[in-house]
């Protein structure tokens, strides 16, 4: 996952600092200048900022006293509890902060060697699918020789302030971390992909199901090196960063540190009682106002549990901003919860293994309706389908699906103003099992994300096996920006952008013919197949075409199989009919058990049919008493499916 990683703004930190020790000076950033350019994007100033190198803010700065921790974080006076929380819940992972802070021992102050002090760090992060080095120099922003932003508990420790400017330098400047989204941080730091959860949708506080079934995704994500955040929603701009009586803040993000299930009682009685409690431990970035609810710092609670226990949990009796709760109080308070997912795709885990298609895209504007890729969402029906077009593959019979959308964000600048995110969204339709070319008309929608303006959208969705098509869009017509589109599935999904609207006009068409009429073939259902005892008939229907065969999956152990099948045929000859024949798989030789032939006349008004299977003669002596119900629509025009 981190094989690869491209220098930011083409700087390379090797490079940058071998020179500045040929040259016995401190680094200066050119591209992130200590001025106002990089703390401000709007017109507010202030006049007593003066940028000062840690060692003229402290004696004897260090990267990390005594290791990194949650408790080392501490909000600055610009609104960034979103990125605080974020790197509160990076510090219990150390495979991924010692990745986002590379070579952190070299980087590290080294009392013994002064003259190998440059003033310059380096720190990665993903963005847009790949990850990038952000190079910075040591000089931070502060009034009276106090770190105005993100600062450490302790004095002399810098690590979180250095990391905070790496990503206000990606973001375009300090002013930028105002107010942003806690899911980004987390997708930033580890390249897995978030997943929010409304606690308000469905009632977790009071169904004890659902909200076990949540718990267990919740630990799942926890043990496996997942990150995981909580907010509670403000509803006006008044209610933001407002104190409950419950002690927690409103429009504020919290780090989710820990997830367990607690043991209650005492000694050997803890170990022979069956009784657990569900329980989360969150951190408040501003280092204190802690929740003052049941187990909560100081409450009776805790004498539920044993000593040891309370040790192993690292409870702790002071106001630090860390405090546990129940997994019901949690969703009972709390309104938003934020997955980050590292997902596995390395076969040599235990866990389970994701596939992982990865595609660049963009919503790009032409005039040419058939070139267009900015045609809004579904309620514009006219531009729909001029959208970029990507076809994938379940390969199991049923299949859990992960997709992400991202759009790319511009950097926020004085120049450049503030970078907004548009509505984006996606739809995903089952389509023909041999589809090649782009969608034109709707077929049946199977799944489909929210459109929000935020950086990225995430769908877990259940598919049957089959081909899917799904259709990024922004909600608007006519916006153009670029996306990066990520689809995990257990089995290798053979994802691909649909380029062409129907097959390519060749020079050696002229001898060979080129398609006329473009038929599209649904299979439904069968009924009355003939009987195959014991176990039943395990039929599959094929569909032929001018040489190309579709067929669908078996359906074991019934007579009246139901198949929801699609193929689409470009037809050179639609003179010559098309066939659908059913079989029943077995051992050593498949039995045929009936076939029908169509027409597929493009002035033929009728689509729907039920018909009699025939023996493989025809005309109507040899019809079966088996029937099969289909579907088939022909045209012309060979963009009208």
């Amino acid at each position: 996952m981190f094989s690869s990683v491209k220098p930011y703004e083409n700087q390379r930190y090797d490079v940058l600092k071998k020179d500045c020790l040929k040259r016995k000076v401190l680094f200066e950033d050119p591209t992130f200048p200590a001025n106002d350019e990089s703390l401000y994007y709007s017109g507010t100033r202030r006049q007593d900022v003066q940028w000062r190198r840690p060692k003229d803010i402290c004696a004897d700065p260090r990267l990390f006293v005594n290791g990194i921790s949650s408790h080392d974080l501490h909000q600055g006076q610009v609104g960034n509890c979103w990125f605080v929380a974020a790197c509160s819940s990076l510090t219990t992972r150390d495979s991924l902060w010692q990745k986002v802070i590379p070579d952190w021992k070299e980087q590290e102050w080294d009392p013994e060697d002064p003259e190998g002090y440059t003033g310059i760090f380096h720190f990665h992060f993903w963005r847009f699918g790949e990850w990038v080095d952000v190079v910075i120099d040591d000089r931070l922003p502060t009034i009276y020789d106090q770190l105005i932003y993100c600062h450490s508990n302790v004095k002399n420790e810098f690590w979180c302030a250095l990391i905070e400017k790496a990503y206000a330098k990606l973001l375009g400047c300090y002013e930028a971390l105002n107010g942003g989204n806690t899911a980004d941080a987390l997708v930033d730091f580890t390249g897995g992909i978030s997943e929010p959860i409304d606690l308000t949708i469905e009632d977790y506080a009071n169904d004890e199901n659902l909200r076990n079934q949540l718990f267990e995704r919740v630990l799942k994500v926890h043990s496996r090196g997942g990150l995981i955040s909580a907010s509670i929603k403000a509803m006006t701009d008044s209610d933001m960063e407002t104190r409950l009586d419950c002690g927690l803040v409103r429009g504020h993000a919290y780090a989710i540190t820990d997830v367990r299930k607690i043991r209650l009682g005492h000694g050997l009685l803890a170990f022979f009682k069956s009784e657990k409690l569900d329980m989360i431990r969150l951190r408040n970035p501003w280092g204190e106002k802690e929740w003052n609810g049941p187990w909560s710092d100081t409450s009776e609670e805790w004498q539920k549990v044993s000593k040891s226990e309370r040790e192993k949990l690292g409870v702790t009796v002071k106001d630090d901003g860390e405090f546990w709760m129940t997994f019901q109080d949690l969703c009972r308070n709390f309104t938003d919860l934020i997955k980050c997912l590292v997902i596995n795709t390395s076969y040599l885990s235990i866990h389970k293994t994701w596939e992982e298609a990865k595609i660049r895209g963009e919503w790009k504007f032409h005039e040419s309706p058939l070139k267009n890729r900015t045609g809004g969402c579904t309620n514009h029906k006219e531009t729909f389908f001029q959208n970029p077009q990507y076809v994938f593959n379940v390969k199991k019979p049923g299949d859990e699906v992960l997709i992400c959308l991202q759009q790319k964000t511009k950097r926020t600048t004085r120049r450049q103003g503030k970078a907004e995110n548009l509505a984006i969204g996606f739809d995903i339709f089952k389509v023909e099992s041999n589809r090649k070319y782009r969608m034109h008309t709707l077929q049946e929608k199977v799944a489909g994300s929210i459109y929000i303006n935020s950086r990225s959208v995430f769908l877990r969705t259940q598919q049957k096996e089959g081909r899917y098509i799904i259709i990024p869009t922004t909600f608007e017509p006519g916006q153009t920006c670029e996306f990066l589109l990520r689809i995990f599935t257990d089995v290798r999904a053979s994802c691909h952008e649909l380029v062409l609207d129907m097959p390519r006009y060749w020079c050696w068409n002229r001898i060979t013919g080129y398609p006329r009429v473009v038929s599209q073939v649904h299979i439904m259902k069968a009924e009355g197949l003939k009987d195959s005892p014991p176990a039943g008939t395990n039929s599959y229907v094929i569909i032929k075409c001018e040489g190309e065969t579709v067929k669908s999956d078996v359906r074991k152990h019934t007579n009246t199989p139901e198949y929801e099948m699609k193929g689409i045929f470009y037809r050179k000859k639609p003179e010559k009919p098309i066939l659908i024949q059913i079989w029943n798989h077995k051992c050593l030789s498949d039995e045929f058990l009936g076939q029908v032939t169509l027409k597929g006349d493009p002035d033929d008004l009728q689509t729907s049919h039920v018909l009699h299977l025939q023996d493989r003669g025809n005309g109507n002596s040899n019809d079966l008493p088996s029937t099969i119900s289909l579907q088939v629509f022909s045209s012309n025009i060979l963009t009208h499916i």
